[in-house]
Order: C-alpha cells, then structure tokens, then sequence
C-alpha cells in the first residue's frame, strides 16, 4: 500500500465525506488531543517529576552526615524480622553536630560485639536515618520516577480518551437503532 493512500486512511475522519457523522469529527479530535497529552503532558510530567526527585535526593545528600557511632550492645548474628539479614538492630551513641551525645536502635552489620565502632548516618537535626542516595544512583530513581509518572500520566489520558470513545459509540448504536426502527417497518414491504 502506499504511503499517500495509508495517510489518507489515517485521516479519513479529517476529509469532507457525505457519510461522515458529526460524532466521526468529535472522535477525531478527541484521539488528537488524547495523543497531544500523552506526547507533550507527558514530556513536561517526567521533566518536572525527575527534577523534582533529582533535588530531593540532593537535598538528601546535603543533609545526611556520617558519623561514627559506639554498639552499646552486641548486634545478634540472627536478624531481625523484615530486615536485611547481614544487618541486626543495636543501641549505639553517637555524637549529634549540635555537639550532644546521644543513643538509639539502629540497623548495623550483624555479629559485631559491644564496644565496635560503626558508620551511622544522621540528619541535620541529629536524628538517626539512613545512607542518603548517591549521586548516579539518585539520577537513575529521578529518571525512573519520571518515567512512572509520564506513564500513569499517559494512561489516565488514554483512559479517558477511551470512555470518550465509548460513549459516543454508544450514542452511535442508540441512534442506529432508532434508525433501523424507524426503517425497518417499511422494509418489510419491498418487493423480493
């Protein structure tokens, strides 16, 4: 088939054609506006939600502080349940910035006794929390929740794109029908 006759067949909602319905025309624009959506609002949703990601893990990273930390009681061999299992809760104390010491749980490698020193991480506030994303690996999550969200985006617009589409095929049924009741009556008496 060639490239001209498939172009028109993809715009045939678009030509002047006496069979043409009103609701061929509203169908049209709303499969173009739907593809406008996906294409383009989906482009800004996944710029603007990597970005959004990408500074939250810089945030993340200018915040957090390792610091070292004393196990004031062994790490059990065993893990904990619902945690990594070469890692184990134990109370350490620790230094905040502000310069205080304090004490809490927290995961760290398991089998240590009392009396090791470890890495732990805290916030700005001194409170405990977790390694902060790096770098590559915050630009790879960025890019990931970028694409999650272009892609929920892109299927809300499909999605009603599509009950559009089904409701004007369910106005187009009701009106044939009423049209074949209409017509129908009278076929009955045509000549065989």
């Amino acid at each position: 088939m060639s490239g001209k006759r498939k172009t028109k067949q993809r715009l045939w909602r678009w030509r002047r054609n006496p069979l043409r319905r009103h609701d061929d025309i509203v169908e049209a624009w709303i499969v173009l506006v739907m593809w406008a959506m996906v294409l383009v609002g989906g482009a800004i949703i996944w710029t603007v939600t990597a970005r959004a990601a990408d500074q939250e893990f810089a945030w993340e990273r200018a915040d957090r502080h390792a610091t070292s930390a004393v196990l004031l009681t062994d790490a059990p061999q065993s893990a904990s349940p619902g945690s990594d299992s070469h890692r184990s809760l134990a109370e350490v104390r620790w230094t905040a910035l502000d310069g205080t010491t304090r004490t809490a749980r927290t995961l760290v490698p398991a089998g240590l006794p009392t009396g090791t020193t470890v890495t732990v991480w805290q916030d700005g506030r001194g409170v405990l929390t977790t390694e902060p994303t790096g770098p590559v690996e915050g630009r790879a999550e960025a890019v990931l929740f970028g694409g999650a969200a272009a892609m929920a985006f892109s299927g809300l617009a499909y999605g009603m794109a599509a009950l559009a589409r089904w409701r004007l095929d369910k106005h187009r049924y009701d009106q044939w029908g009423a049209e074949w009741d209409a017509i129908g009556s009278r076929w009955d008496r045509w000549p065989a």
